[in-house]
């Protein structure tokens, strides 16, 4: 979840909205990779998850990372709730899920030795306290009452408002993890046709890092639970976006969107005010029922565009949101991934020549389908496995043409970063499948075992 945005001017003329957007446009050479993931906390003895407050705790990890490796504290209402270091910060989901959104950096090399040093940061804090973290893409066994719902004004605001719209609000706060990468674009048509690959192709990144097949205990029928949870969020914000592949679609049209997003709330002086089910276009015109009288400024602006959960989104960047969570390979993985196809034009080109015939019911289709059956989905004549094998093909083309290498030069470029992926279409075997098989297999139906192996 994001932090309070702040900088932003009153907003005096609706064409604002439709700049901010805009003004993240930047020249290729100022393109840069922002990885965020997120992990479950456990407590090593009892495998219970981690409390906010205690000697096993959210607090202490956070503790231990201010303390012991210079990250400096952020806190709301007296509480720390989460850190910052040199353009990255740490933040607590709501059901106490640690999330690192990394800097804005150039290479995917630099983004693994992030992803690497942030691990090796949080293990040497958490082997202090007993605690352990997992990545997976929804919590394999505990259920809603098990987890606790993290000191922050927005999320007490989004869980009472998530009981009202939809039926997997309180699931996805608590119980999901996720990873996924923030990329810029150059021009608003260059916007376009990547919010367009991105949101067409999400699927297939839903298929490969599937690694969810578990909740409560036991199999729940899907590759990507997460995916299935997010699918029943709420209608009002979440989803494929049909309108983007419309004619005239750019920034303005995002805007619009946008605005039809019910509100949160509004951030004043360091307090979250209830403005749940609410109307930014009232706000524009000050007849905002919490607020009367005041009009919205550009920081209320990016806050509330953090409350859209589409599969693919856009803030000054563009954000891909359709994977699951998991181990570090993958965490490389998903950015490799998604650069791969974004930032090489061939690439990106041949990635629409491939969706850009689907209409909105196949683009559909092949969410629910990478949700519930992974690599082994099928829409039409579409098979997964060969979309996916496809599209990975030209994400490594992709890295190839970027040419950018790493370990001084000895690695020639970025496309080994993909070989978690590369092994999944050998094998047609994603990380949730090969849960199941230890599941079915050597663990003998105990998820227990999940957490050690």
């Amino acid at each position: 979840m994001s932090i309070p945005q702040s900088g932003g001017g009153p907003i005096e003329h609706p064409s604002q909205l439709t700049e901010y957007l805009a003004s993240g446009c930047k020249p290729k050479s100022d393109w840069r990779i922002g990885t965020e993931h997120e992990k479950f906390g456990y407590c090593m003895d009892t495998l219970a998850p981690i409390p906010y407050e205690g000697p096993r705790s959210v607090l202490a990890v956070l503790e231990g990372l201010r303390d012991a490796h210079g990250w400096a504290p952020v806190e709301e209402a007296g509480k720390l709730i989460g850190l910052v270091k040199d353009g990255a910060n740490v933040s607590l989901e709501p059901g106490g899920q640690l999330e690192l959104s990394g800097a804005a950096i150039e290479t995917i090399h630099e983004t693994c030795d992030e992803v690497n040093q942030h691990l090796r940061e949080v293990k040497d804090v958490a082997d202090k306290v007993g605690v352990g973290f997992i990545g997976l893409g929804a919590a394999p066994v505990w259920t809603h009452d098990e987890m606790p719902l993290m000191p922050k004004g927005r999320y007490r605001l989004m869980d009472s408002y998530m009981q009202q719209v939809g039926t997997s609000g309180q699931t996805m706060m608590r119980r999901t993890c996720t990873v996924q990468v923030n990329l810029d674009f150059a021009s608003e048509a260059d916007m376009v046709k990547k919010l367009r690959v991105a949101i067409a192709l999400q699927p297939v990144a839903t298929a490969l890092f599937a690694n969810s097949p578990f909740f409560e205990g036991q199999p729940n029928g899907h590759k990507s639970w997460r995916a299935r949870v997010w699918r029943h969020l709420d209608p009002a914000r979440t989803g494929m976006l049909p309108f983007v592949f419309e004619d005239g679609f750019g920034f303005e049209r995002y805007a619009e969107y946008a605005l039809d997003v019910p509100m949160y709330f509004v951030y004043r002086d360091g307090k979250y005010i209830d403005a749940l089910g609410m109307s930014f276009r009232d706000f524009m015109d000050g007849k905002l029922p919490a607020m009367p009288g005041e009009t919205p400024t550009l920081s209320d602006w990016a806050d509330h565009l953090t409350t859209a959960f589409p599969e693919a989104r856009i803030k000054k960047y563009m954000e891909m949101r359709g994977a699951d969570g998991g181990p570090w390979r993958r965490l490389c993985a998903l950015p490799a991934f998604w650069v791969g196809l974004m930032y090489d034009q061939s690439a990106l080109d041949a990635a629409w020549d491939i969706a850009k015939g689907w209409d909105a019911e196949t683009r559909e289709a092949l969410r629910v389908g990478a949700s519930v059956d992974g690599l082994q989905a099928q829409v039409g004549k579409i098979k997964m496995h060969d979309l996916a094998r496809e599209v990975l093909s030209l994400s490594e083309a992709g890295l190839k043409a970027r040419a950018c290498p790493g370990a001084g030069g000895l690695v020639p470029d970025e496309t080994h970063f993909l070989n978690a992926l590369k092994e999944s279409i050998e094998t047609g075997k994603t990380p949730a499948d090969e849960l199941l098989d230890h599941y079915h297999g050597d663990w003998n139906g105990d998820l227990s075992r999940i957490y050690a192996d």
